[in-house]
C-alpha cells in the first residue's frame, strides 16, 4: 500500500509543492513548527534514511540543500535546522525549519497559517529555489 507521502507524489493528495526532480519531492509541511517547514523526500519509497542506497541518500542531502537555500532567501531566519525522524510517516523524509529560536525545532511547536498562506509561501519558495 503507498504512503501518505506517494500518494502525495502521484497527486492522489495535494500539497503545497517547493521543488521537484525525477527522484525528490519538497512541500510545506502543513503542520509547521515555523513558516517555511518544508519537507524533502525521495521518490522511492523506504522507511528509513539509512536503509537508503547511497546515491539515493546523496542525492536526497544535495536536493535538500538547494531547498534549504531556497528558504534561507525566503523566510527570514537565523538558520534552516535539519531533522531526521521519521516515526509519523514511513516513508524517508528530511524536515527543513527555519529557526530563530530553538523551540521551533521542536515537534511540539506549532503554528498556524491559511491556504492562502501556504500557496503564497510556497510561490515565493519556489521563485528562488
Amino acid at each position: 500500500m503507498p504512503t501518505l507521502f506517494t500518494k502525495i507524489i502521484n497527486g492522489e493528495i495535494p500539497s503545497y509543492k517547493i521543488a521537484e526532480d525525477e527522484n525528490f519531492y519538497a512541500f510545506l509541511d502543513i503542520h509547521p513548527n515555523a513558516k517555511g517547514h518544508t519537507l524533502c523526500i525521495p521518490k522511492k519509497e523506504e522507511d528509513k534514511l539509512f536503509d537508503l542506497d547511497d546515491e539515493t541518500y546523496l542525492g536526497l542531502m544535495s536536493f535538500s540543500r538547494k531547498v534549504a537555500k531556497a528558504i534561507e532567501k525566503t523566510v527570514p531566519c537565523k538558520r534552516v535546522g535539519v531533522a531526521v525522524v521519521g516515526l509519523e510517516v514511513p516513508h524517508v523524509h528530511v524536515h527543513l525549519i527555519p529557526l530563530n529560536q530553538m523551540k521551533e525545532m521542536t515537534f511540539e511547536h506549532k503554528i498556524s497559517m491559511s491556504a492562502s498562506d501556504f500557496e503564497a509561501l510556497a510561490l515565493e519558495i519556489q521563485s528562488n529555489f
